[in-house]
């Protein structure tokens, strides 16, 4: 699959590291570090604009080393890029930790998912179906 991108970051476009990864690492794209204090959070600029075929989304992960490692995550997670936006990707990170972490620029933040998705049609009805679950949940199995 080929997806438009303009790259006006510093680096690199965005890559698979193995043959079998899902996601791309994003590098944060700023002229200088950023402090995230902790349980702060703030938008993070990558430099990159794409155009996803109809029918795709971007969906922004975190990483999990930034999470193990030092708390940091993406709040929205996952966030999804639309097929019809074009703005510059950002990031909101949030410093999970008790110490502050800071971001320097080409720093990988998070990685990016391309996925397909479906368009529902509701259908209204007036019951569902029955099924051996019911509406058991939250915890529910675990019993």
């Amino acid at each position: 699959m080929k997806i438009k991108i303009v790259n006006l970051s510093k680096h690199p476009l965005p890559s698979y590291a193995t043959l079998l990864s899902a996601g791309m690492d994003l590098r944060a794209n700023i002229d200088e570090p950023v402090v995230l204090k902790p349980l702060e959070r703030k938008l993070i600029p990558t430099g990159l604009f794409i155009e996803l075929p109809e029918g795709y989304e971007a969906q922004i992960r975190p990483r999990s080393g930034l999470a193990i490692k030092h708390g940091v995550t993406v709040l929205n997670s996952p966030g999804t890029i639309d097929a019809d936006y074009r703005g510059e990707i950002c990031i909101i990170l949030i410093n999970l930790s008790n110490d502050d972490f800071v971001i320097n620029d080409g720093e990988r933040i998070c990685q990016m998912v391309i996925a397909s998705h479906e368009h529902a049609e509701w259908e209204e009805v007036k019951m569902l179906n029955d099924t051996d679950r019911g509406n058991g949940g939250f915890g529910h199995t675990g019993r």
